[in-house]
């Protein structure tokens, strides 16, 4: 059986140190193992699909986290049009003073059709920007796989997509969305205009740089650095401090790309690319373009972290609100989310491993939501893929105690 790696380890500087592991067993984790660690867990289900991949995601974790002997502590807390209908803002104090205190932080999916004419501060998209501005996390990961079983899902030629295995490292916290001024106003013909700003100070390229330059060391040793610094001057501020950066890694490849060349590479020749650092907008971008690659937006997990606090674990897709409610929704891509939060959050590996391998297992069964499925294949809804998945993940304990 295949097995699922992202091929990247927690960061020293980011990722705080966690108890290590139990002994092994063998090849497997001892499969009965007195309970020693406790983690507190924040889960922001969310809007349309949310509740329910996150569902699953839970389940799958107190799995998993049982046979390593850890045991979660979950508190369910409203965001985006969820706390706009209950508290009349996208993202409660409550909320965000909660989240803070846990040590790692699920969230579902935001946002809805029902909240589109809201006015900005009140529209559940911004709940999220504020949840990830008061956790303080800057370093967006997003993986972007093409698994051997699902490589004829991609939109692309099989020669094209198979192999793809690439890493968008996305600042978040600043750039043209935080940026200041913004807003609206009147030209001098008084008609009315829109404006934002795109901006970067040195310390925010500098530590995005350190993470995308420590990823790619824990990869494969290339660094492409994406900016527009041929037109916009915080680009060409971006480009001169990644590279000075660079001189701290002798070991990485590093090299440049205009985002509009990058959009189109990604498409023409995506196996050139390792690891991709860019900014906030381009990497909103780019990350999207790039889960296409692999067949579906549903199949790919995400994390943000910080220098210190909690990180942020979510699945990449959107509320989808039109399948809402339907048990149409893939809940893989939040599932494997959990295992990065076990990963990069707790720095628990092992039971990462295990959530990893039961989604590879039960792929290989054939089970496929709609986004993913192929003739031949078994059509599942969200409930029964995360039924599944708890099997596998059952079964890893059952080999344990054979072995």
């Amino acid at each position: 059986m295949a097995s699922l790696q992202f091929n990247v380890r927690p960061f020293r500087a980011i990722v705080p140190s966690r108890p290590s592991c139990l002994p092994k067993c063998g090849r497997i984790q001892c499969s009965v193992t007195s309970t020693h660690k406790r983690y507190n867990i924040t889960l922001l289900p969310g809007d349309g699909i949310g509740p329910e991949v996150i569902s699953v995601a839970k389940d799958v974790l107190k799995l998993a986290g049982s046979q390593e002997g850890i045991e979660f502590r979950f508190q369910e807390m409203p965001v985006g049009g969820a706390a706009l209908d209950l508290t009349g803002v996208p993202l409660p104090e409550e909320t965000l003073s909660v989240a803070k205190q846990s040590d790692a932080v699920l969230l579902g999916a935001i946002g809805g059709y029902k909240w589109d004419n809201n006015e900005k501060h009140l529209k559940p998209e911004t709940g999220l920007l504020q949840l990830r501005a008061g956790l303080g996390v800057f370093a967006n990961l997003r993986p972007a796989t093409v698994l051997p079983q699902l490589v004829d899902s991609s939109t692309l030629k099989k020669e094209v997509a198979e192999g793809v295995d690439l890493m968008v490292v996305r600042e978040l916290t600043g750039g043209i969305y935080f940026g200041k001024p913004r807003g609206f106003g009147t030209n001098e013909k008084g008609e009315e205009i829109g404006f934002n700003t795109e901006v970067y100070a040195t310390y925010e390229i500098d530590r995005i740089a350190h993470v995308a330059f420590e990823t790619a060391r824990k990869r494969r040793g290339k660094l492409c650095s994406v900016d527009k610094a041929n037109v916009l001057e915080a680009s060409m501020l971006w480009r001169k401090r990644v590279t000075m950066v660079a001189s701290e890694y002798p070991d990485i490849e590093l090299s440049h790309m205009y985002v509009d060349n990058a959009a189109m590479q990604l498409i023409r020749d995506p196996k050139q690319f390792d690891t991709i650092v860019t900014n906030n907008i381009f990497g909103d971008i780019l990350s999207d373009e790039a889960s296409m690659l692999t067949g579906s937006i549903g199949m790919l997990p995400s994390a943000s972290l910080g220098e210190s606090g909690p990180g942020l674990f979510e699945p990449i897709h959107g509320s989808a609100p039109d399948i809402a409610g339907q048990n149409k929704a893939n809940p893989l891509a939040t599932v494997l989310s959990a295992a990065m939060l076990l990963r990069y959050g707790l720095g628990e590996e092992n039971a990462a491993k295990r959530i990893e391998n039961a989604v590879m297992e039960t792929l290989d069964k054939g089970f496929r939501t709609g986004d993913i499925f192929s003739s031949g294949k078994k059509l599942v809804g969200c409930k029964e893929m995360g039924e599944a998945v708890l099997k596998a993940v059952d079964s890893q304990r059952a080999a344990a105690v054979r072995s």
